[in-house]
């Protein structure tokens, strides 16, 4: 089910703090507070001490009591992303909470050793203790690495087809949170895995023409690709690659426009109350969707007049931002005490507008609709080299996490546009260009600004997994294909 705005305005986000004891977290930034100091008993090993999520490694221990059955318990985190402000605007960072549980229970021999073979869980990568540990107290530990790893499938077919590429193994920790794609060295966005335990996945178009062609992975904290891993602090970052080759075939093309995006929900009626009660069906939907606004409890032969509210203003011009109303319409309640009035979904901002129903001057109650990002066909998709191409969104939000989408051509990031100002309506134009035949052109979300741990800066860049990790709002990525012909 997708996260929605009207769904994040009922909800509580806790804003945790990282990896420091078992019983406080700290934030990335932060160190850790020190541990209480274990007297160890025996001693314990594991073979392989890396390796990637899914394979089966070796938990061996000696010296410990015999005839006796101990926990392996594995540690790791909890992802979040911390999004705070009155409307849920503002975007504070991601926010890690140390979790253990029990991976395996062994039982030792007459000398007192232990073998137990296990499955590397899907989780963060680099380090994780298992300890062992007999009726909650820690006898012993050893340190093991998740190695990270990438694959993408297919591995060949014609122009356009879509590549997914999965990195398992992304770690929580600064320098070992953020990385980065590239394809045929161009940049093409961020591979993030907060809330996925570790697992980033992304789906981008074979561009270029027919032959292999090289897809790059790299950590890349400040934004941009690191690209020469091999000689900073952390040499055990890997540089990934993995090939894809474009065939001779019929080009694969996106979906039509009016095919992408968020379809509409269906509102769902609140629970009789006693009190009036209002709710919108559908609950969600692009602008100019037609919605109907029904309610229950009110008293018959009520007025009732309907106000839709909206941000307005913008973060860059010291202006700032505000809110605003404006009337839906109006309705008298029936003798069931029913209401309902019909409308068309205003072309305004992405994301959730409260809707407040009021009778003689009073708010007698209210309900919300989100607004979701939808796009429009290309009135010119074809041409020779310099066409300019017209690129309109509409129903972009106006969140930190809303408010731009980045423009990827060819696999290679151009830049970002926002739409909050504008009030959610982007309209780019980039002219075409390259050799004669099909490119490709891509719209994904990602964060404009905010607050985020030291040595991490994700912002203004696509997020490649948005569908997956996108922090607050779900929303979707767009894309078209378009023909160069001289």
């Amino acid at each position: 089910m997708r996260k929605t705005l009207l769904i994040s305005l009922m909800m509580v986000i806790s804003s945790v703090l990282l990896f420091a004891s078992a019983c406080t977290g700290t934030t990335a930034e932060q160190p850790a507070e020190e541990e209480t100091v274990i007297q160890f008993v025996g001693s314990v090993s594991v073979d392989p001490s890396l390796a990637p999520v899914g394979s089966r490694v070796t938990v061996s221990g000696t010296g410990f009591p015999s005839g006796g059955s101990f926990d392996l318990v594995w540690q790791t985190m909890e992802g979040s992303y911390d999004i705070q402000g009155d409307y849920l605007e503002e975007y504070h960072g991601r926010v890690f909470e140390e979790v253990t549980y029990v991976i395996a229970t062994v039982s030792t021999d007459a000398s007192g050793s232990f073998q137990e073979t296990l499955t590397v869980p899907e989780d963060y990568g680099f380090n994780h203790n298992i300890t062992v540990e007999r009726d909650g107290e820690v006898l012993n530990r050893v340190g093991f690495n998740i190695e990270p790893t990438v694959s993408i499938s297919p591995t060949s077919g014609p122009l356009g087809t879509m590549i997914t590429v999965t990195m398992t193994g992304i770690g929580w920790a600064r320098m070992e949170n953020s990385w980065t794609l590239m394809y045929d060295n161009k940049y093409t966005g961020l591979l993030s895995a907060v809330t996925t335990k570790g697992t980033a996945r992304a789906v981008i178009p074979a561009t270029g023409g027919t032959g292999r062609h090289i897809l790059k992975i790299l950590h890349g904290a400040y934004q941009y690709p690191y690209l020469n891993t091999e000689q900073n602090p952390r040499p055990d970052q890997p540089v990934i690659s993995r090939q894809f080759t474009v065939t001779d075939g019929a080009v694969v093309l996106p979906l039509a426009a009016e095919d992408q995006g968020f379809s509409a929900e269906p509102g769902v009626p609140p629970a009789d109350s006693g009190d009036p009660v209002l709710w919108t069906d559908p609950g969600m939907g692009p602008i100019r969707t037609q919605t109907s606004l029904l309610g229950k409890g009110f008293s018959l032969g009520q007025e009732v007049r309907f106000l839709w509210f909206r941000v307005v203003g913008n973060r860059v011009s010291g202006g700032g931002w505000d809110e605003e109303s404006f009337e839906l319409g109006t309705a008298t309640a029936e003798a069931d005490g029913s209401i309902s009035l019909a409308f068309t979904t205003p072309d305004d901002l992405g994301g959730g507008h409260r809707i407040e129903a009021i009778s003689a001057g009073d708010k007698i109650t209210e309900t919300a609709f989100v607004i979701t990002p939808s796009i429009s066909e290309l009135a010119v998709s074809s041409g020779p080299v310099g066409t300019e191409l017209t690129i309109n969104i509409k129903g972009v939000g106006w969140t930190e996490t809303a408010n731009i989408y980045h423009l990827v051509y060819d696999n290679g990031y151009l830049g970002y546009a926002c739409g909050f100002n504008s009030q959610g309506d982007i309209t780019l134009n980039l002219p075409l260009t390259g050799q004669p035949g099909w490119h490709f052109i891509d719209l994904y979300p990602g964060i404009y600004k905010g607050k985020e741990a030291g040595g991490v800066q994700n912002f203004r860049i696509p997020q490649l997994t948005y569908q997956d990790d996108h922090p607050g709002e779900d929303l979707p990525a767009f894309r078209f294909a378009v023909l160069i012909t001289e």
